[in-house]
Order: C-alpha cells, then sequence, then structure tokens
C-alpha cells in the first residue's frame, strides 16, 4: 500500500477559489477515490448518501469513495487539495 500514489492532484484551493462545482453536490467517476488534504484552516465534508459530515483539518484528510455524492464548505480561510487515485489509498 505504501506505493500508492495519486495519478491527478488539483490546484490548492483557498476560500476564494475554491471552484463552485465542488461546493454543490457532485460525485467522483467509477474507480476514483478522492482525498482531501487541507494544508490550512478547516472545510466542512458533507456527504449525500449517507448523509453525514466530517470537519477537514490539517491532521483529518477526507476520503471521497468512488461515485459518492458530496459537497464541500470553506470554515473561514483555508487551503486545500485534492488527490485522485485509481485505487484506495491510505489515509
Amino acid at each position: 500500500m505504501a506505493g500508492i500514489r495519486p495519478y491527478r492532484s488539483t490546484p490548492i484551493f483557498d476560500q476564494d477559489t475554491l471552484p463552485s462545482a465542488l461546493r454543490a453536490r457532485h460525485d467522483t467517476k467509477a474507480g476514483v477515490w478522492g482525498l482531501i488534504r487541507i494544508i490550512e484552516g478547516e472545510l466542512r465534508l458533507t456527504y449525500l448518501d449517507p448523509l453525514s459530515e466530517i470537519i477537514l483539518t490539517v491532521d483529518q484528510p477526507g476520503l471521497i469513495l468512488p461515485q459518492q455524492p458530496h459537497f464541500v464548505t470553506p470554515l473561514g480561510p483555508m487551503r486545500m487539495q485534492i488527490d485522485f487515485y485509481d485505487q484506495a489509498p491510505t489515509l
């Protein structure tokens, strides 16, 4: 598992540059895991199926399963990046 690496990463977003598409309901494609990494601040990750929330921090990344509907909400100033994997990453 130590050799699992993302095949793509987003740019680093802050509370102002976070795309509106990530703030609204969306999901990853089949066979794609997303790992939200917080660089600074906090971000609320809302899973829609099943409905739950988690606060992401520098020490608490957020895992998105393939095709899992979700959205994110910045909680003040923050910086974050999403890594995409073709198999389940280790946290």
